[in-house]
């Protein structure tokens, strides 16, 4: 089995460009707009005491149990935290209920034109 490495953003801040530069060019949000969450993580600003904005494994890596180990990391992580309650947005139907996740309802964020389905999970 491989082995894999979670890196927390409060663990290793000096990681926080290449990580900004990596989810822009993913998925086309402004690179500040990752910088500015990260900074205000790390600055203690947050409501969540740690910066996660995704849970994403490269096409070639896929199916290999990567997403779920780092969902089990993000879940205990803040368990751990103090926050055993956690609120996930996507698109994607009957991957996160694998995991634990319990779809919660469709929900639109500021400004999204669309509906996206809004998961939550239960420590």
């Amino acid at each position: 089995m491989e082995q894999h490495t979670i890196i927390r953003l409060t663990d290793r801040p000096e990681y926080k460009e290449s990580m900004a530069q990596w989810f822009h060019e993913k998925w086309g949000i402004p690179k500040q707009a990752y910088l500015d969450s990260m900074d205000a993580c790390l600055k203690g600003e947050c409501a969540v005491p740690q910066w996660y904005a995704v849970v994403y494994v490269e096409e070639d890596r896929r199916c290999r149990g990567i997403a779920g180990e780092m969902l089990h990391f993000v879940c205990e992580d803040m368990k751990g935290s103090g926050v055993p309650v956690l609120y996930l947005v996507t698109d994607h139907t009957s991957f996160y209920e694998r995991y634990g996740w319990r779809f919660l309802c469709m929900a639109q964020g500021d400004g999204e034109p669309d509906l996206t389905r809004l998961y939550i999970h239960e420590a």
